[in-house]
């Protein structure tokens, strides 16, 4: 398994370079980290061969090695990973000195919030359409769902413009997340294709 820095993280810690935050941006990196592990975790108990890992200013993204060959319960199990990592991650910054807890357990609370957002590419996101499959398999379903990703990305990343400077790091990091939504919406067509097939697997 390969595990990469995805090349937009380079804006983000120059930011903090030059902002004189980079003992905080090295506290996002590690709890970066140990949210993806949990996702590591959760697939290596589920059974499922990760081909790649890249580490993303939100989080992460896995490459399964066979993804059509994953169950939709493994998906889901595989999501909420993450998420479980991070909430026990809070849990053990309580027994950090104070200095570093604070700051851990605030970005901690911070990715969690994130990251449970119902859009793609965010655990939120893989978690509905995980139980999409397992509950409501219907193509047109997905579509409708990649669209309204899209809308609430959008809104989201105009929110935070609207609070700059302050908001910078959150801009920034919803420019990142708006431009992955884009992306999976402009090639929503091949995605629907391949969810078909493996709907048609699954069910």
């Amino acid at each position: 398994m390969k595990v990469k820095l995805h090349l937009l993280c380079i804006p983000l810690i120059l930011l903090m370079i030059f902002s004189g935050q980079i003992a905080y941006y090295a506290i996002i990196l590690t709890s970066l980290l140990w949210h993806e592990a949990g996702h590591i975790l959760a697939a290596v108990l589920c059974g499922v061969k990760i081909k790649s890992c890249v580490i993303a200013p939100y989080g992460g993204e896995i490459e399964f090695e066979n993804p059509a060959a994953v169950q939709a319960s493994s998906l889901l199990w595989i999501a909420l990973g993450g998420p479980i990592a991070t909430i026990l991650g809070i849990g053990l910054a309580f027994f950090m000195p104070d200095l570093i807890a604070i700051r851990l357990v605030n970005v901690q609370l911070v990715l969690l919030v994130i990251n449970l957002i119902p859009i793609i590419p965010l655990d939120g996101g893989r978690i509905l359409l995980a139980c999409l499959f397992l509950f409501y398999p219907s193509v047109r379903v997905f579509e409708y769902y990649y669209s309204l990703s899209l809308i609430f990305a959008t809104i989201l990343f105009i929110v935070t413009l609207g609070n700059l400077p302050q908001s910078i790091f959150l801009a920034v990091l919803c420019l990142f997340i708006w431009l992955q939504v884009l992306k999976e919406w402009n090639y929503r067509k091949y995605r629907l294709a391949f969810e078909k097939y493996v709907m048609n697997r699954l069910t």
